[in-house]
């Protein structure tokens, strides 16, 4: 028994231990030391992919932003010409007069306030602030009749009997 207490077998006995423990550290720090490294490669694929999708990202934008821009200039465009002007005034005093008749206490003042309400939301949605109800209203059609958009029935039977036609009237009333 004393031959496995002697000092050169103690220290030997300790010296393995600590060569056992030295391994399985090492061991540790370069498993550690790997999977650092596959982070650190992981992090740097995923910024690559983000970087990758926000520049895309940003020319979807500008792409976007510059289609906006010019169906804005094309409908400032139509605007200006005569049919689309008159349809416009038509479409703001056919605005106004609604609100006119739900709000009627006095009516110059609020006939005035009506019509610029109507026409700011009219630019509203030409600037693409609010759905256009206008463009809305052109698609889904009114009749073949593109000036009665906004009129009742009544008043479109007079301008069709102002301009001249057979009699036949669209019956598309402004909602």
């Amino acid at each position: 028994m004393e031959q496995f207490f002697s000092p050169l077998n103690t220290f030997l006995y300790g010296f393995l231990l600590g060569v056992v423990f030295l391994g399985i550290s090492m061991y540790n720090h370069w498993q550690t030391k790997r999977e650092f490294g596959r982070y650190r490669r992981h992090l740097s694929d995923k910024l690559e992919l983000d970087s990758k999708q926000l520049q895309d990202g940003n020319k979807e934008r500008a792409r976007l932003t510059q289609e906006c821009e010019n169906l804005r200039m094309q409908v400032a465009r139509l605007n200006e010409r005569g049919d689309n002007k008159m349809q416009r005034e038509l479409e703001i005093l056919a605005r106004a007069e609604k609100q006119m008749v739900i709000t009627a206490p006095g009516f110059a003042p609020a006939w005035e306030m009506a019509k610029s309400s109507a026409l700011s939301g009219l630019e509203g949605e030409e600037k693409g602030l609010s759905f256009p109800q206008k463009m809305y209203r052109k698609l889904i059609g009114s009749g073949s009749n593109q000036s009665n958009v906004a009129l009742p029935e009544a008043a479109a039977a007079s301008a069709a009997a102002k301009n001249g036609s057979n009699g036949t009237t669209s019956s598309a009333n402004a909602a």
